[in-house]
């Protein structure tokens, strides 16, 4: 049987990488990044319209995957038109080229869409974006929504996964801290949101995209939780809670690196996925556990 062929934009990251670690067997895969920081990546920046629809509708995939974005926030914030147009125009390319060659696309959202006023939200809560960052993932969502005709949208909460080289996030953060013989932590008390792992993550996409069930997906690990919490379990992990100090700040503590506004509650519940029976995801500290120990 003839693979079914995947385009996969954006693949440099640590979403990009578990992508590529199921995907690669199963399916004819192209892995495409402006930043070609593994050797199964070929170069395209899909801020290039032109060249993004030229080779991607060369290669004639049965699914297009649209990964990249900017994910910082006070990079979007400081620089809103290059925020725009990679984490929006790009979008209107993906759906024009999925459109075009009459097939699937898959974007990757995120819970930082909502203004974290209520504790949990579900895949039909409404967005209330707080900043830069959240309203190209609005417009995007909101654009693909009205002008795709075939689409997946899958937002992911708090990402951790791709290990050292990849991961900048939190849970990066505060293992490579701990690596470099750190051992007083101040991590904030004021902040909820789910973890997500990226290679759950992944195996939910490979399971939705085997299904013609379009629409929007919450696609968070199991059981709500918080940063002061996320940190604890990784000292526990790690087995240093006995040498680890963690002190509990607010984020105002933080203010001047991290000035974007950013919601209380970034807590995702998973209720489309289950409704179909394809939730997947583990609960978080199952994933954490996993994640430490074969990347760390």
């Amino acid at each position: 049987m003839t693979k079914k062929r995947i385009y996969v934009a954006g693949a440099g990251g640590m979403l990009g990488e578990a992508f590529y670690k199921l995907f690669k067997d199963e399916f004819d895969c192209v892995f495409s990044d402006k930043d070609l920081n593994s050797d199964w990546l070929s170069f395209i920046d899909f801020r290039d319209a032109n060249l993004y629809e030229e080779n991607v509708i060369l290669f004639k995939p049965d699914i297009l995957v649209h990964l990249g974005a900017y994910t910082s926030l006070e990079y979007c914030d400081l620089n809103e038109l290059d925020a725009l147009n990679n984490n929006v125009v790009s979008v209107e390319t993906a759906v024009k080229i999925a459109n075009t060659l009459n097939i699937p696309l898959l974007f990757i959202s995120t819970a930082g869409i909502f203004d974290g006023q209520k504790e949990e939200y579900d895949d039909w809560d409404a967005p209330a974006p707080l900043g830069v960052y959240a309203r190209t993932k609005v417009i995007a969502e909101d654009y693909i929504q009205k002008n795709s005709t075939k689409y997946y949208i899958m937002r992911a909460g708090w990402m951790m996964g791709g290990g050292p080289g990849k991961d900048k996030k939190f849970v990066g953060k505060i293992i490579g801290q701990l690596r470099s013989g750190v051992r007083e932590l101040h991590i904030v008390n004021d902040k909820d949101g789910t973890p997500t792992y990226t290679h759950d993550f992944a195996r939910v996409a490979y399971e939705l995209l085997s299904t013609d069930r379009f629409g929007v997906y919450n696609c968070v690990c199991e059981g709500l939780t918080s940063r002061l919490e996320v940190a604890r379990e990784i000292v526990k992990i790690l087995g240093l809670s006995s040498e680890v100090v963690i002190h509990e700040v607010s984020s105002d503590y933080f203010a001047n690196e991290y000035f974007s506004l950013r919601p209380p509650s970034e807590r995702l519940i998973n209720k489309k996925l289950k409704i179909i029976g394809l939730n997947k995801m583990r609960d978080w500290k199952i994933a954490l556990n996993e994640y430490i120990n074969e990347y760390f």
